[in-house]
């Protein structure tokens, strides 16, 4: 069934009014793109563009360069094609000289003013919502003046904030966005592309639908907290005719909200400038390169978007429907290994000390054409310290004195004794039942199964991550008040030998331990835990 969006986008094309969809994705860039910005990149290039068959821009919206850097530029195109966009690549300041004498145009009709009352007042002027605003004492100077004071603006005659040009609209409008609001300001700020050649700025307001209606954009798809804001847009282009006869639509979708998830890029800038995390791309971050080292793919984000749903009413996703999309993907493609994160000496005393024999293993149970593989096992292993309990809970089912358990793939072992070392870690002594490989012997049971790696397993640093906020309570709407102190948790262990010579970024299964990703930042042999199994064991 088609949503709102695609119901706007059929009926536009069946009436004639548009012959090809063309969208577009506006990010501004003074930070990395979040998760938030994946529902853009689906509605704007996937879900319209690509499945009408028209095209979709990349277009920064650079206006404000006191903020803007060539690092996030940089970083937002690389994640957008990582999340599959192809298109053209486009810059608001490209269009400054445009979107200028659109400017001029609109002083020319009588439509705006330079207005010098200073901010603060002008805020106070501007009313409230049950109160109409006041007129500026500037409003009605002559066109000529306005021009003139326009073109000095330009020309650095005045300092920064010293005057701004506004629309003449309506003070008494309902919509507070619709009363006089300031399209263009002085401001000395070292532009990144245009360098020192603008010393004044239009605002988003005025410059988006400008640039809309350059590029040709048919629907100018935007979040919820636009609405309000599509008077202004559409005044606008409804004013610059004479320059532009194909005039875009503004329509607004909700935003993705994920519960304890910070999405808004100020705030997680806050985040990495305080350095409570390691970066835009901390495996915690919910940005897309932060998602990228985690582990996810961009089928599994886009799936959690789609599924999210299209509506114009604002909803609260659950982080587990995110987690569900990647655990689905994985399932099916990511190999089975062995990894033993907090591990502890497994001795199996009925063999020989160089005794060794090869096991054979599933790559992936849900892939018949992945086949199988070799492992090794020897008399020392190492098991995980969970699974030996000198003193067991009831209905344990892994490792004590007396008790029969399997070694995945290998024997069915019994537990005889235990020591400690000298760092009190038990030492677990165990004697494997013969012919039990593959198959039962009468007259044992084990009691469950439990995985290990070899001898010669390599040292490994695993990374468990957990949402960086704690649940809101009611209490303080400042995230730092909600930070959560085991967001991360560091673990030493072993794994096996593939998979300390894995690819950096490739993904596995570990074994009744969840799934795992090789960083892509560290030198050593590091796993970052993308989610647990859905069935994840949990001690009793």
């Amino acid at each position: 069934m088609a949503n709102f969006i695609e119901d706007i986008i059929n009926e536009d094309l069946a009436n004639g009014s548009v012959k090809s969809v063309v969208t577009r994705i506006p990010p501004e860039p003074n930070g990395y793109l979040h998760i938030g910005h994946a529902k853009s990149v689906y509605i704007n290039y996937y879900m319209t563009a690509k499945a009408y068959g028209g095209k979709c821009n990349l277009r920064f919206d650079d206006t404000n360069p006191a903020k803007e850097d060539d690092e996030y530029v940089n970083a937002i195109i690389r994640d957008v094609k990582w999340l599959g966009w192809d298109g053209e690549i486009t810059y608001a300041s490209d269009y400054f000289e445009k979107t200028y004498e659109c400017a001029e145009l609109i002083i020319k009709k009588g439509l705006a003013y330079v207005d010098d009352t200073p901010a603060e007042q002008m805020r106070e002027m501007r009313g409230t919502l049950t109160e109409p605003g006041k007129e500026s004492a500037r409003r009605n100077r002559s066109v000529e003046e306005n021009l003139r004071l326009f073109r000095e603006m330009r020309e650095g005659k005045y300092a920064d904030g010293e005057l701004v040009l506004r629309a003449k609209i309506d003070m008494s409008s309902p919509n507070i966005n619709m009363r006089d609001p300031v399209i263009y300001k002085v401001l000395r700020a070292h532009h990144y592309r245009q360098g020192d050649k603008w010393c004044i700025y239009p605002l988003y307001d005025f410059a988006h639908p400008i640039q809309d209606a350059i590029e040709g954009i048919t629907h100018s798809l935007c979040s919820l907290e636009f609405e309000n804001h599509r008077p202004l847009y559409e005044w606008v282009v409804n004013n610059l005719t004479e320059f532009f006869t194909s005039l875009p639509k503004q329509r607004e979708f909700a935003r993705l909200n994920i519960e304890q998830t910070i999405m808004s890029k100020r705030y997680l800038k806050r985040l990495v400038d305080e350095g409570k995390v390691d970066g835009w791309d901390d495996p915690r971050m919910p940005t897309i390169c932060g998602l990228r080292r985690r582990g996810y793919t961009p089928t599994a984000i886009l799936s959690f978007v789609e599924g999210a749903g299209v509506s114009k009413a604002d909803s609260e996703c659950s982080p587990l429907q995110l987690e569900a999309c990647i655990r689905s993907e994985l399932n099916m493609t990511a190999p089975r290994c062995s990894a033993v994160l907090d591990p502890i000496t497994l001795v199996i005393t009925n063999r020989e000390d160089d005794w060794t024999e090869e096991c054979e293993t599933e790559i992936n149970p849900n892939d018949e054409s992945a086949g199988k593989r070799k492992i090794t096992i020897s008399k020392r292993i190492f098991i995980e310290r969970d699974d030996f309990a000198i003193v067991p809970p009831p209905k344990y089912k892994r490792l004590t004195v007396g008790a029969y358990v399997r070694l995945k793939n290998s024997y069915i072992v019994k537990c005889t004794g235990y020591e400690t070392d000298d760092n009190g870690n038990p030492i677990v002594y165990c004697e494997a039942v013969d012919g039990s490989v593959g198959a039962n012997v009468e007259g044992v049971k084990a009691k469950g199964v439990i995985h290990w790696v070899n001898s010669d397993a390599k040292d490994a640093e695993f990374r468990i991550y957990d949402h960086l906020l704690l649940p809101y309570d009611g209490g303080s709407e400042d995230f730092a008040d909600r930070m959560n102190p085991d967001s991360l948790i560091v673990k030493k262990g072993k794994v096996e030998n593939l998979l300390a010579e894995a690819e950096k970024g490739s993904a596995f299964q570990f074994v009744r331990t969840g799934y795992f990703v090789r960083d892509t930042k560290s030198d050593g042999v590091v796993y970052n835990r993308i989610v647990g199994l859905k069935d994840s064991y949990k001690a009793k």
